[in-house]
């Protein structure tokens, strides 16, 4: 083993059990957090977490950065103090699934004795020609910030902005930018109708609400190219834009695929009923960087999974460290909010398999329960760190999650 491979396991505890984490997003965070809580008084295990930056970012938070609001600066390192766990900052530039070991900023060699691969998606700008060269995505806070650079320079001007996606992010990120900036146009471009997962209430109502805004809305419609100064539809038809924001689907990083984890046709790591990769057992995969499958299908990547997704493969390494089978996974989603600029929002209540329920809010009730919702990570993280059992609890979606036995037995044979 290499003086670098070595410094991955810590100084003088050559024998303990080195778990590394990838990405320090919500369910990468989750996971450091809880293992280093957990094993805090173990000497036998060494928790080391990975990441580009040392600053957590807050992704529900990014329309609102993208119209110039300021995010908190919240610290990964300093999270991590007390803890015992290590903060490596730097990118993952490869993993080598066979030798356990991953490499950063291609200088780096960090072993590992179990991983936690927690990269998660981006903006799939490379879907479409010219979307990677000519729009703005909502990756983190420096590409935010670079479209509220932009559109500051377009003032109170008539220029117009079009969101490329009628999904969730489009439609927070339309209504944000046109109640910011109102004399701007907003155009609002997608396959589906906003808000169509949504029951009719919620639906109409967030539809109205970008209307009041000015947001103008053309559903049924595909970018098929992105241009200096305009979109090129699927029907041949240009749209002029002085700026494009890409919302329309998510990619994950290729390293899973490179690593030769199992990986589905999006690049996912496949995982077993306890996060690990059916591949590559020593592997766990959390967060937008699993398919993760439960009774429903295979999960969305969303705040509200990430995190328990996170928190569920910490418990699962302890337990196998322990001797113990891990437990499996279950999940059932609970709600849907969408901000519809700083003071409005609609809260659509789901079933555990993600269809709504009657049940929703609106209006300032459902701005309040959003801002609630989009705070509440960061001193979660606190409280698992004081209290890690805290952060075990979430709904586990009954029938809705339920595996069949031979499903079951499918995925724990491969």
């Amino acid at each position: 083993m290499s003086a670098q491979q070595e410094a991955g396991r810590g100084v003088g505890d050559v024998a303990a059990h080195h778990v590394l984490v990838l990405g320090a997003g919500y369910a990468g965070t989750a996971a450091a957090v809880q293992l280093a809580a957990r094993a805090r008084r173990r000497q036998d295990v060494r928790v080391t977490l990975v990441n580009a930056q040392e600053r957590f970012t807050e992704r529900m938070r990014l329309h609102g950065t993208a119209t110039g609001q300021q995010l908190a600066e919240l610290s990964v390192p300093e999270l991590l103090e007390g803890t015992g766990a290590r903060f490596v900052r730097g990118w993952v530039t490869a993993v080598d699934a066979d030798a356990r070991t991953v490499r950063v900023d291609d200088e780096q060699v960090l072993h590992y004795d179990t991983l936690v691969y927690a990269l998660g998606g981006v903006a799939d700008t490379a879907a479409v020609p010219g979307a990677e060269d000519h729009a703005y995505a909502l990756n983190g806070a420096q590409d935010a910030e670079a479209l509220a650079a932009r559109l500051a320079t377009l003032g109170s001007g008539s220029g117009t902005v079009i969101v490329a996606g009628s999904g969730l992010t489009g439609v927070e990120s339309a209504a944000e930018i046109a109640e910011r900036h109102p004399g701007l146009n907003v155009v609002l471009l997608g396959r589906q109708e906003p808000g169509a997962a949504m029951n009719a209430r919620a639906g109409a109502y967030l539809r109205a609400a970008l209307g009041r805004l000015g947001v103008r809305v053309r559903s049924g419609v595909e970018v098929a190219k992105v241009l200096p100064g305009a979109v090129e539809l699927a029907d041949g038809e240009s749209v002029a834009a002085d700026a494009v924001v890409w919302t329309s689907g998510t990619r994950v990083s290729p390293l899973a695929a490179a690593a030769g984890l199992a990986v589905d046709e999006h690049g996912r790591v496949v995982t077993d009923t306890a996060l690990r990769s059916v591949s590559h057992p020593d592997v766990y995969a959390v967060g937008d960087a699993a398919a993760i499958r439960q009774g429903y299908g295979v999960m969305h990547g969303t705040c509200q999974s990430g995190m328990p997704t996170g928190v569920h493969a910490a418990v699962s390494i302890l337990r196998t460290l322990k001797g113990k089978r891990p437990k499996p996974f279950r999940f059932g989603y609970y709600h849907t909010p969408v901000s519809l600029g700083r003071h409005d929002a609609v809260v659509q209540f789901t079933r555990p398999d993600d269809s709504p329920r009657r049940m929703c809010l609106t209006g300032r009730t459902a701005a309040r329960y959003k801002e609630t919702v989009t705070a509440s990570p960061w001193p979660t993280y606190g409280r698992m760190k004081k209290m890690p059992a805290s952060g075990a609890f979430w709904p586990r979606g009954g029938r809705f999650t339920r595996l069949s036995r031979i499903t079951r037995i499918v995925g724990e044979a491969r």
